[in-house]
């Protein structure tokens, strides 16, 4: 598999195509089959390729597998080459094996859908197209990726066309992508201009020999992490990503979750080499990630949605992220990333669960008591919750400690900023943990407050959905300790290979006290008590009567979180409705004068046609007697 490395994608994108093709004629046994069997092909032959690998690279090392010669014109050019690295495995196995799980977890729930061949042939596209972008060996192959599942986003998230609302929401997250996209797409050339190359290993070997100017290299950054803001929803452009719940709930478990949201922080990892060379770039980095985690868990607070509170809380967990990379903390970042993917996948899909349970009901204001009802989905989601909450020993807690405590003793940044960093990141901390079981005992706990029919037909999930929920609660109980048990952490030995020693730049990755380490973890855990507490005492036994004194004793604080702070409305006021403005002015003005002068003229250019066609009888005597008059007339000019 080492020297096919192609075949990993191709096999989901093979899935894509025969069920994109003969999925609607042959039925869903046949999509059901393809699409599993695609998915699964692809997470074992990528299973194979690391085994491969590690024999191959022991001590960790750089595997290529060139395709092609994609581009080359004098000194500037680009392969089709896919690579595995200790980076590149470790988002091999997380994308291939949680997307396995989401694809048998959607034949469950799409099980009675229209468009079932459609959906997982969009899934599998999204696979694919994930693939490639975490095996592209240059940021040119990794662009291709990056579009391809962008575009699967904005089918997979207007999957319901029949709505207003869906199809909505995917031209808003195809919109803000853009944006961000045009950053990534200028860092390109920018490589192209002075490096002469995009391929990951030469333009961090390039940065790391030392010579580039400050600003360029500042510059690539700053326009690689505006690649990032847009596909990983950071302010100001995340507000794609809660629309993006429009879509069908396993779409959420696997795009907006575990796989492409985190595309930017694999992004900026993979290009360490330059972050860490442009410290004033990391110090955006990380101020944006931390105010990104503590704005979204506010409005995470006050949301009714069940699927809108996950969203939000998605946006917060990958500030997170953009915390533990902006400060220099990769490993952090990565580690976080791939607990994320279990715990988030497996609150997401457990929130399908209760949606399926409900009958299509996702208002938590109608939920309730459904501890007993769907016991399978409820323990689950509590293991989930923990792990996100932050509660040692699951997996959450040793990620977000990590990332909180290199916050506040990294090596790039003077002490007050550290300090700034690390208290948004603590208090966005507490707010996840408050939101989080605000919603377990919303939706769990309490009387049920559906109707008597949702009632009637409460039952718990079949098997298809339920294994996965149990697989990815497993991970989110022991994944954390399993890859970073402090001061043995096997992640950070694995990804030391990919930080390449640069003079001049702090290492990649640094050594924390552990006096101090431990001093913050007992921090991070008081915090995920307090929040757990407070949601206890407010809504186990009250439910929704908190939420009702929240509104009553704060009514503008309430009502700013539940519409979340109005920034939809604002971007609507300052940027939307104008430009919508001066398009219809460029359109019923400019067009219209453009268009009226053009007629004008074309009328003007047809009339002296028909004038000039007058003349033209195709009798001689009338030329001849034309002819008589032009001399006449030419000789009273002379005369």
């Amino acid at each position: 598999m080492l020297n096919t490395l192609w075949l990993i994608p191709i096999l989901p994108f093979a899935g894509f195509l025969l069920n994109g093709l003969f999925g609607k004629r042959l039925g869903k046994g046949f999509v059901t089959a393809v699409a599993l069997l695609a998915s699964l092909g692809a997470a074992v032959a990528g299973t194979i390729a690391v085994v491969q690998y590690h024999a191959a690279y022991p001590t960790g090392g750089l595997h290529l597998n060139l395709v092609y010669n994609w581009i080359a014109s004098g000194s500037i050019g680009a392969d089709i080459s896919f690579q595995l690295d200790p980076l590149s495995v470790v988002m091999l196995m997380v994308v291939t094996w949680v997307g396995f799980l989401i694809h048998l977890y959607s034949v469950g729930y799409m099980a009675h859908e229209d468009g079932y061949g459609r959906y997982f042939a969009y899934l599998n596209l999204f696979l694919a197209e994930m693939l490639v972008l975490i095996l592209g060996s240059s940021y040119l192959l990794m662009f291709v990726g990056w579009e391809g599942v962008g575009l699967c986003s904005y089918l997979l998230i207007g999957f319901y066309y029949q709505t207003d609302y869906a199809p909505a929401a995917g031209k808003k997250a195809f919109i803000v992508n853009r944006i961000g996209d045009f950053g990534f797409l200028v860092a390109m050339f920018l490589m192209f201009a002075y490096f002469g190359s995009v391929d990951f290993a030469k333009v961090s070997s390039i940065a790391a020999a030392g010579g580039v100017e400050h600003w360029l290299l500042t510059a690539i950054c700053l326009l690689l992490f505006l690649g990032a803001v847009g596909k990983s929803a950071q302010i100001p452009l995340y507000v794609w990503l809660p629309d993006a719940m429009a879509g069908p709930t396993p779409v959420s478990a696997l795009i907006h979750a575990a796989t492409m949201v985190t595309a930017g922080v694999y992004m900026v990892v993979r290009s360490n080499a330059l972050f860490r060379l442009a410290p004033g770039a990391m110090m955006v980095v990380a101020l944006i990630g931390a105010l990104t985690a503590l704005f979204a868990a506010t409005i995470g607070i006050r949301q009714w949605d069940i699927k809108k509170v996950l969203a939000y809380s998605t946006v917060s967990q990958l500030g997170f992220m953009f915390i533990g990379v902006g400060v220099g903390a990769f490993t952090a970042g990565i580690f976080h990333l791939i607990t994320h993917a279990f715990f988030k996948a497996c609150l997401f899909l457990g929130s399908g669960s209760v949606i399926h349970a409900m009958s299509g009901e996702q208002d938590m204001r109608k939920m309730g008591g459904l501890k007993s009802k769907i016991p399978i989905t409820y323990w689950t989601f509590a293991i989930a919750t923990y792990a996100i909450a932050g509660f040692p020993p699951f997996a959450g807690f040793f990620s977000k400690d990590e990332i909180l405590a290199s916050a506040l003793n990294n090596p790039y940044f003077p002490k007050p900023f550290s300090w700034l960093i690390w208290s948004l990141g603590t208090v966005a901390a507490f707010c996840t943990a408050y939101y989080m079981y605000r919603l377990v005992y919303l939706t769990f706990f309490g009387n049920f407050r559906g109707t008597h029919e949702q009632e009637h037909h409460l039952h718990e999930s079949p098997a298809s959905m339920t294994i996965p929920l149990i697989i990815l609660a497993a991970l989110s109980a022991v994944g954390g300790a399993l890859l970073g048990w402090p001061h043995h952490h096997f992640l950070a030995a694995w990804l030391k290979p990919i930080f390449p020693e640069i003079g001049g730049a702090p290492e990649a990755q640094y050594e924390i006290s552990p006096n101090i380490e431990y001093a913050l973890m007992l921090v991070s855990s008081a915090i995920a008590v307090i929040g757990w507490w407070i949601a206890r005492t407010r809504f186990r036994d009250r439910g929704l009567e908190a939420d009702d004194q929240f509104a009553r004793n704060m009514p503008a604080v309430a009502r700013g979180m539940e519409n979340k702070w109005y920034v939809d409305e604002a971007y609507g006021a300052t940027i939307v409705r104008p430009l919508e403005g001066l398009s219809q002015f460029l359109w019923r003005g400019i067009d219209a004068l453009i268009d009226g002068t053009l007629a004008i003229v074309g009328y003007i250019v047809a009339a002296i046609g028909d004038l000039l066609r007058f003349f033209q009888t195709g009798n001689v005597r009338n030329y001849a007697l034309m002819f008589f008059l032009g001399v006449i007339v030419f000789i009273w000019v002379l005369a």
